[in-house]
């Protein structure tokens, strides 16, 4: 009798210490905290996902926004690999970087678009144009933030937000989230989802500037494009609808590059920047790797691979580089170009990973 005792408790010592384990697991994995309060007093939740390896991402509810994407370079030394900041209020006082773009990412020329025989009209917030959602858009409000299930070699948490009928101009009440996923492959996974009461365009990416260096600038990073064609554009980085090739211009990547190795060569509308729509080749099929960056004295890598039709290069910061997986720029305006328009009853999904390691 005793004997049978010291079993049973035995086995619920071992229970218990398992029940533990998986807490402390997944306290390891995922963690939630305050980060601020908003004006109208609603608070903005940081979310920290945690892999076996040492890598960490940080997420806030205010404009979906990555705060940090923590990655050790060769020797193990772990720094912030995106632009970020440590307060609130410095993400309210300018553009959020790093935030979920859209409804519609890029630019909309003249404001304007028709579904179906019907005109819209957005804000006009670049001179006559619209551009990356408006004046407000998705990246300056307060997300709802939900943490996942954690599962044994990942964790993961879902950000969604409610945008009425006419929000910014767009017709139709949108339905938009986002989950954010990292495993023990190194791997940042987005996944975009929307869903409409009316026909409407969405075009949704993060805008975060990326710099693998431990210190210094962009670039010496070598990029390589999986692109030989881009969207041509004219003033104010317009979309013309002409689609050219990169051979032979300082567009070229299908070749790793250094980023800062013809930027001075870039002429009018660039102004000596890149900002620029690349076509991905098997880009809107499945999921492809659409670029790699490699910093050679850290030895960090980024690969990033998407479902979307092209990827946005742009260096218009000097501390990092953006690569947004999107639509073409002014695509509802181009009937040859990929089409952003969502339906009822047609969901808006698409995924872009963003995977880490060195060498």
């Amino acid at each position: 009798m005793h004997r049978n005792k010291s079993i049973l408790l035995g086995l619920a010592l071992l229970a218990l210490l398992s029940i533990r384990a998986l807490a402390d697991q997944q306290t390891e994995r995922l963690a939630q905290s305050e980060f601020g309060i908003l004006k109208d007093g609603s608070p903005v939740t940081q979310f920290t996902l945690r892999n076996a390896n040492g890598m960490t991402v940080k997420v806030i509810t205010y404009g979906a926004i990555i705060r940090a994407i923590q990655v050790p370079d060769r020797n193990g030394k772990t720094i912030n690999v995106i632009q970020g900041a440590d307060t609130l209020e410095t993400y309210l006082g300018r553009f959020p970087a790093a935030a979920v773009i859209g409804r519609h990412a890029n630019r909309v020329a003249n404001a304007r678009f028709s579904i179906d025989g019907v005109n819209y009209e957005l804000t006009q917030n670049m001179g006559e144009h619209h551009i990356h959602g408006g004046r407000k858009g998705f990246a300056k409000v307060n997300w709802h933030g939900k943490a996942l299930q954690i599962g044994e070699d990942s964790s993961s948490l879902k950000l969604s937000y409610l945008s009425p009928d006419g929000d910014e101009g767009y017709p139709g009440e949108l339905t938009v989230s986002i989950t954010y996923t990292l495993n023990d492959k190194n791997e940042l996974r987005l996944n975009y989802e929307a869903t409409t009461d009316k026909p409407t365009i969405v075009n949704l990416t993060n805008h975060a500037y990326f710099n693998l260096a431990n210190e210094g600038g962009y670039k010496d990073h070598e990029l390589w494009l999986n692109a030989d064609r881009y969207t041509v554009a004219k003033s104010q980085l317009i979309p013309t609808g002409e689609i050219a090739i990169v051979q032979g211009t300082p567009l070229d990547f299908t070749q790793a590059t250094t980023i800062g190795a013809r930027e001075s060569e870039l002429g009018e509308p660039r102004r000596g920047k890149y900002d620029d729509n690349y076509i991905i080749n098997g880009g809107s099929q499945s999921l492809v790797l659409a670029a790699r960056v490699y910093e050679p004295k850290s030895g960090r890598t980024m690969e990033v691979l998407t479902d979307q039709p092209s990827v946005q290069l742009y260096t218009g910061n000097k501390r990092g580089f953006c690569l947004e997986t999107q639509h073409y720029p002014d695509s509802i305006n181009h009937p040859h170009f990929p089409s952003p328009i969502v339906r009822p009853g047609s969901p808006f999904k698409t995924e872009t990973v963003f995977a880490f390691s060195n060498k």
